[in-house]
């Protein structure tokens, strides 16, 4: 049996999981509604604020299944519940980041300033203190819509192994790669 699929998730207070017909999983809660498609062949129930996952069989397709859709379900009841932060920060000389309401302007180093606009779901903040590099927050309910913002963001400036400038999230490490030496 998958040791994550098996594991049974309890529910917060104030958090609300439906199931439909269809094997629609919509889950409520203070900070707002996600909902997700559940394969048919994957069975969802709730007793007593305690939802369980299982699977039909030991096929390699369930045993795949069962544990993702464990970890779905269990990323929404948390994302409703208390919701996500992941923070990124911004390593280099004259490295800038603003937002202004869902556009998010970021100084990279290159000749130009990079516009990124952000998905509804998300609330970015942008803080620079002195001395520091800045710091960008995105927060939200959707742990993989949030990830893949974030991704986005990397992408834009990668961290280079020399001189460990680019976006990083906080508390990477970063391997770092000695440069040429002076020959004789």
């Amino acid at each position: 049996m998958s040791r994550i699929g098996k594991l049974p998730i309890t529910l917060p207070q104030g958090v609300e999981v439906t199931v439909n017909q269809e094997n629609l999983v919509t889950v409520k809660g203070p900070k707002g509604t996600l909902s997700s498609q559940v394969d048919t062949d994957i069975q969802v129930a709730i007793e007593d604020g305690v939802l369980t996952v299982s699977r039909p069989t030991e096929q390699k397709r369930h045993k795949a299944l069962h544990g993702l859709y464990r970890a779905i379900i269990n990323n929404m009841v948390v994302g409703v519940s208390t919701g996500y932060k992941l923070s990124l920060e911004l390593v280099g000389v004259g490295y800038k980041a603003t937002t202004q309401g869902q556009n998010l302007e970021l100084a990279l180093g290159y000749s130009h300033n990079i516009y990124v606009a952000l998905p509804e779901e998300i609330s970015a903040t942008a803080v620079t203190e002195k001395g520091k590099a800045p710091v960008i927050t995105l927060e939200g309910i959707d742990k993989q819509l949030i990830g893949q913002v974030a991704a986005k963001i990397r992408s834009l400036r990668k961290v280079e192994p020399y001189k460990g400038k680019g976006i990083r999230f906080v508390g990477e490490v970063v391997r770092r790669k000695a440069g040429k030496t002076a020959s004789k």
